[in-house]
């Protein structure tokens, strides 16, 4: 795992991962049932896993905080991400597409300074472009939610894997939103990381079949395209 996040002394952040808070993660069992192997090895990884990972979202918030996350990855360790994610959340202002926008030059050397995040420019700057990006996508479609879930004809794409070893890095699917994503201006989502933004928010269950969330995101899946 990367190093930790930075803490304010004057209220540590919270790392909000899907229904659970940081202060909870430490009690999380990792032996009692059956994972993807990924997600083996730390509190983080399993809690972010058991929670959130492939559960299908239309909440576009959340969205635009996986669609940073994973362009931050690039190059490192999801380990590493999950590691300042809480520091993430605090200085993107809970990723608040608007705000992200408003960042200015000031702003983003001060987050450059920031040892809790990745401190790459071309990142930083991608961050930026990407959330009035985003905005632009919101105005043309009503949610971004509304255009990313057209990608996979607002159906949940469930794979059958058997292993995390036969996982593609890439699809004809993640291929065309990374060429969309760059005409429509955004950074740091090529076809790699645009397939794994969309395992994440749930457009695809690559959950491995034996894997005890496997059934149940089918089962969330069902239950929130019948909601929307």
């Amino acid at each position: 795992m990367g190093s930790g996040h930075i803490r304010d002394d004057r209220q540590p952040p919270v790392l909000k991962t899907g229904n659970l808070h940081l202060s909870q993660i430490a009690g999380v069992s990792v032996g009692a049932v059956k994972r993807c192997r990924w997600a083996e090895g730390n509190d983080l990884a399993v809690a972010y896993h058991d929670e959130e990972w492939g559960v299908p979202s239309r909440d576009d918030r959340y969205l635009f905080e996986m669609l940073i996350l994973e362009g931050a990855q690039a190059g490192l360790s999801w380990n590493t991400i999950l590691a300042k994610r809480a520091e993430y959340q605090r200085v993107y202002q809970d990723f608040a597409p608007p705000k992200v926008a408003r960042f200015d030059k000031r702003k983003r050397e001060r987050l450059l300074a920031n040892p809790g995040i990745v401190r790459n420019r071309l990142k930083v700057e991608s961050s930026v472009t990407n959330a009035k990006a985003f905005l632009a996508v919101q105005a043309d479609h009503g949610a971004f939610a509304n255009f990313l879930w057209g990608f996979v004809g607002n159906e949940v794409v469930h794979n059958r894997r058997a292993a995390a070893r036969g996982l593609p890095t890439e699809t004809d699917g993640s291929r065309e939103l990374s060429r969309t994503l760059k005409r429509l201006g955004f950074r740091f989502v090529g076809p790699t990381i645009c397939y794994a933004f969309m395992e994440a928010v749930g457009l695809v269950n690559d959950h491995e079949v034996g894997c005890f969330r496997y059934q149940e995101v089918k089962r969330l899946s069902r239950s929130k395209h019948s909601a929307s």
